[in-house]
């Protein structure tokens, strides 16, 4: 009869736990990583709207396209994105996509957050750190954070028409909601 007791009660436990577990699950994204994210916002773009970028790190540099970023060169993406030390310990995954002319007109970011990233810390992070940027070959004049499936975080800055025209093709992503826009202090 002991028997029994401790298997029913093993039974109740191991259904329990197993159906908490399921509440934990990270939702899936559309987007395979950072680099699918940048893209479709980059494809969105009507031929008007097309500016030359190059995108990725140095040594895997594209042309006329988003690029993956290598996170392993923190010093060359603290240079392009103004990301700080700390904000490292969050990112899995990152792209950029930069204007040809000058990263101020227009620089851009996709990064997929680690599993248990506070997003707004990140958004956070990232505007104080942009805010304390010693500007040279013009300023910038406006950030955007937008947020998509709830696993990436874009990041970015430049004049504000170019701004404005990524903001509009980025919300065509999945799930993509607005999480800061403002003027950068002069």
């Amino acid at each position: 009869m002991k028997f029994y007791k401790i298997l029913i009660a093993f039974f109740l436990m191991s259904t329990t736990l197993f159906g908490c577990s399921k509440g934990t699950d990270k939702k899936e994204s559309k987007y395979a990583d950072a680099l699918t994210v940048l893209q479709e916002a980059a494809n969105a773009y009507s031929e008007e709207e097309r500016f030359s970028i190059a995108g990725g790190d140095m040594e895997h540099a594209v042309m006329d396209a988003p690029g993956k970023f290598d996170i392993s060169k923190k010093e060359e993406l603290i240079s392009v994105l103004h990301i700080s030390e700390t904000m490292f310990n969050d990112i899995e995954d990152c792209a950029t996509m930069v204007h040809m002319m000058n990263a101020n007109t227009f620089s851009a970011g996709a990064f997929r957050l680690k599993d248990g990233s506070d997003v707004n810390r990140f958004a956070d992070d990232w505007i104080n750190e942009l805010s304390n940027v010693q500007w040279m070959c013009g300023q910038p004049e406006t950030l955007l954070i937008v947020q998509v499936d709830d696993q990436y975080v874009i990041v970015a800055y430049g004049i504000d028409e170019l701004i404005q025209v990524f903001k509009k093709n980025v919300q065509t992503l999945n799930n993509a909601s607005v999480l800061s826009e403002k003027p950068i202090a002069q």
